[in-house]
């Protein structure tokens, strides 16, 4: 009996308060200064997010510390870090040639334009040609050649000159049978799937330069129009149509109906295309490298051609045999 009551005694003398009394423990020394900076940035500097009271005690998170380039105050000079260009809202267009072109054509709407010094000094006479014509140009905005190379895609040849526009008005087939009705001549080139759009813009390229009234594409496996083709096309964007077709064949039915001659181009041809008489209206076909053209769009076709191309390659890049073909035609023309 005296054995529990010793126990009971000891027991009480150690209650839970005495027992888990919370000790300070003091920070560990290498902690200290972290603590301190931490708390206390120093002049010059804050923490990404520091907390503020309200009158009312409530605690809320002040705004991130901002950029730099966003405190400084003064007039910035276009496209510097903080004041970059707003997002494009049309087709960005760039380089001399597909510039200069746009710029004097009436049928194109430009928005904005973003230049260098000498990128706008080299087309002082293509800005005073619009001015002649009464076109209405915005006045271009000067910027560093740093920041066009950051609007466009890697490698992109701007030359200092970049343009905002809006696309083109579309041309259907029946606008272009109706243009070149009183035409007894007239030449076209019709692509089947051809989906490069340096092929596409050099062809055009080619067009302009052998007179051909338009380049037909299909509205599928055919490229957008983009500063990429009107690079490659170097302004022919500009004064040869690009047409675009739900269904090739039935184009192709639609030009034959309204006296177009349709001659397909294929290493299969019977007769090279300087045999042929292409005096008349006539729409050349062509295919993508590597498949060519489709057996609907080779059926659709009047006659099939070939170029006589010989020796270890026997092909040409399509933009190369665009080019050979208006060639051929535009001399058995002469």
């Amino acid at each position: 009996m005296r054995i529990f009551q010793t126990l009971s005694t000891r027991v009480k003398q150690f209650t839970p308060e005495k027992i888990r009394q919370p000790v300070p423990a003091a920070p560990l020394p290498f902690l200290v200064g972290i603590m301190t900076r931490s708390r206390h940035p120093g002049p010059g500097r804050r923490s990404d997010s520091q907390s503020t009271t309200s009158a009312g005690g409530t605690t809320r998170a002040s705004a991130p510390r901002q950029d730099r380039a966003d405190e400084t105050s003064g007039p910035r000079r276009s496209g510097s870090k903080g004041n970059r260009p707003p997002p494009a809202r049309g087709v960005l267009l760039y380089g001399l040639h597909p510039v200069a072109a746009a710029w004097t054509n009436p049928d194109r709407r430009i928005h904005r334009v973003l230049a260098t010094e000498s990128g706008r000094a080299a087309l002082e006479a293509s800005f005073a040609a619009a001015r002649a014509k009464g076109l209405q140009r915005p006045e271009a905005s000067i910027v560093d050649r740093t920041e066009l190379d950051r609007m466009l895609p890697a490698g992109a040849v701007h030359q200092g000159i970049v343009i905002d526009t809006s696309p083109l008005p579309e041309l259907g087939i029946e606008d272009l049978c109706n243009e070149v009705a009183t035409e007894p001549s007239a030449v076209i080139v019709a692509l089947d799937q051809v989906t490069d759009p340096h092929n596409v813009g050099a062809i055009l390229r080619s067009a302009a330069a052998f007179g051909a009234r338009a380049v037909v594409v299909t509205e599928r496996h055919a490229p957008e129009t983009t500063g990429v083709l009107a690079k490659s096309a170097s302004g022919a964007l500009e004064a040869v149509p690009l047409v675009r077709v739900t269904n090739l064949a039935r184009a192709l039915t639609d030009l034959q109906q309204n006296g177009f001659w349709a001659v397909g181009l294929a290493e299969s041809g019977e007769s090279t295309l300087a045999k042929l008489d292409l005096t008349g209206k006539t729409v050349l076909v062509m295919g993508a490298e590597g498949s060519g053209l489709r057996r609907l769009t080779m059926d659709r076709c009047d006659t099939i051609a070939r170029l006589p191309t010989g020796g270890p390659v026997g092909s040409l890049n399509v933009s190369n045999a665009a080019a050979v073909a208006l060639y051929e035609v535009a001399r058995l023309r002469e």
